[in-house]
């Protein structure tokens, strides 16, 4: 049964179980953590048995053929257990393209594959502030197409056997060209950062030759729908995060309600303090406002290929407004939490500083805070 087809008392049935099952998961996998890693790891084996891998390819290539709904209620789980985990690379953004592709043998035997865990593909698209395509692929004249360009911060790209590259083609339409590590001028590099919960890499791509079969076209062909569909793919992306980011607030927030509540100072709990509740309200208001506009943004992009959805501008305007205010909320409620938490917010044991980093590096990534107010402000300035 396809969201399409379920009333709104089942889908929220639905993502109740989904969220339930995924943060149990979680929860074990965190016990099973040894004592010098304070965050859960979710193994490849574990994603494939939970079916997460293929919650959106479609059911006839072995899928479930859900929404980004369903991811949703993933990613979200993810972030409020801080899990180190090759989802975002792999489910979200790889399936994402792929889902968004003409289809084809190609296309559809790495779609089985994923689902089934038998390929871990990468997609590489602009990680910073910027939305344009950074690879190239253009005809040599002589049968093949020649890809170049470099793409930093890349998720889950190290260990991928697949790469999917975001590229313009000698038009300008942007496509998406597979290539493999191993492919002569394809170099893929570790990219470490502070937060360790995150797998980043670099990849570089010099004068690769490819043959015109990995070469894989948007659905609808034309330049201005192959545009839509690029900048859907960044707007999942930016997404993707904000579920992350919220998930990991609320995450703090329970751990510190519930050490001001145990914390004892002048002989009363810490949380009977004014100070400390007005700054358990913020981050609670915060919190609340994040959610009303992840839940409209996850609900637009959900849509997306509904005749009577939203449009692709009303699209981007909601995950927006959802990552702009949820990156910077997010480090905001982590940093509060590291302070209330006294000095054990600061020492490595405390596990604060897990989540404080990938706030951060949460906030950064696919556009930070300023960039998508920037781009929401330009609805007001374009003539």
């Amino acid at each position: 049964m396809s969201d399409a087809t379920m009333s709104g008392s089942e889908l929220a049935e639905l993502h109740r179980e989904l969220r339930a099952v995924a943060r149990d998961l979680l929860r074990r996998s965190a016990a099973k953590a040894g004592p010098d890693q304070t965050y859960p790891t979710v193994d490849w084996s574990l994603l494939v048995d939970t079916g997460w891998l293929g919650l959106e390819i479609p059911a006839e290539l072995d899928g479930a053929g859900a929404t980004f709904a369903e991811v949703a209620v993933v990613l979200h789980e993810l972030g409020r257990a801080a899990a180190s985990t090759p989802y975002l690379g792999t489910a979200v953004l790889a399936v994402g393209a792929l889902c968004l592709l003409e289809a084809g043998a190609a296309r559809d035997d790495l779609l089985r594959a994923v689902a089934a865990g038998g390929q871990r593909p990468a997609l590489a698209l602009p990680t910073g502030d910027g939305d344009s395509p950074v690879f190239r692929a253009v005809a040599d004249g002589a049968g093949r197409v020649v890809v170049s360009g470099s793409a930093d911060f890349v998720p889950d790209v190290p260990g991928a056997d697949r790469i999917l590259l975001l590229a313009a083609d000698e038009s300008g339409t942007p496509v998406v060209v597979a290539v493999r590590p191993t492919d002569p001028g394809v170099t893929v590099s570790e990219r470490p950062v502070l937060d360790e919960t995150r797998h980043l890499g670099t990849i570089v791509v010099e004068g690769t030759r490819v043959d015109p079969g990995a070469v894989w076209r948007f659905r609808g062909a034309d330049p201005a729908a192959s545009a839509a569909s690029a900048r859907r793919l960044l707007d999942r992306a930016a997404l993707a995060l904000a579920c992350d980011s919220l998930g990991l607030a609320e995450a703090m927030l329970e751990a510190t309600v519930e050490y001001a509540g145990t914390r004892r100072q002048f002989g009363r709990p810490i949380g009977s303090f004014q100070a400390v509740k007005h700054a358990c309200a913020d981050m609670y208001v915060k919190i609340t406002v994040g959610r009303e506009l992840l839940d409209a943004a996850v609900r637009a992009l959900a849509a997306a290929d509904d005749p009577a959805g939203p449009h692709d501008q009303e699209i981007s305007v909601a995950v927006s407004r959802a990552k702009s205010y949820l990156g910077a909320a997010a480090v905001d409620i982590a940093g509060a939490a590291m302070q209330l938490h006294g000095g054990i917010g600061y020492t490595w044991e405390g596990g604060i500083h897990v989540y404080l980093k990938r706030a951060l590096l949460g906030r950064s990534l696919f556009g930070a805070p300023a960039a998508h107010r920037a781009r929401l402000a330009a609805r007001f300035t374009a003539p």
